[in-house]
């Protein structure tokens, strides 16, 4: 039988979090670029931004959480970064933009400082 510290195990949670959430904005940027690339108001950009507002809004819920372990600055950059996606996604769901680029590489950005 084998044993593992609560450490160990602490850190396979923790690497197992930062790959489901690297896995989750792997998806949202694959249906950005989708609807990017389909343009216009199509089936694909309405399935990107519905996804990519429940994947930043989870985020937001997780960071207010008092238990998370990022410091306090770090958690209120995120929540500004994430609340700028979720107005720019509203904004292309109003036609008032057509931003999925920015969108694509602040999301990139993040996914790639979760390693």
């Amino acid at each position: 039988m084998f044993q593992f510290s609560y450490a160990e195990v602490m850190a396979d949670d923790v690497a197992d979090a930062k790959e489901r959430e690297r896995q989750v904005l792997d998806r949202s940027v694959d249906l950005l670029v989708a609807a990017r690339d389909r343009g216009g108001f199509s089936r694909e950009s309405i399935e990107a931004l519905f996804y990519t507002r429940r994947v930043w809004l989870r985020f937001i819920e997780d960071l207010k959480q008092p238990d998370n372990a990022l410091s306090v600055e770090l958690r209120a950059n995120l929540i500004s970064i994430a609340i700028w996606i979720m107005k720019e996604c509203e904004r292309i769901r109003r036609r008032e933009s057509t931003n999925y680029q920015g969108i694509i590489d602040v999301t990139t950005i993040i996914r790639d400082g979760l390693k």
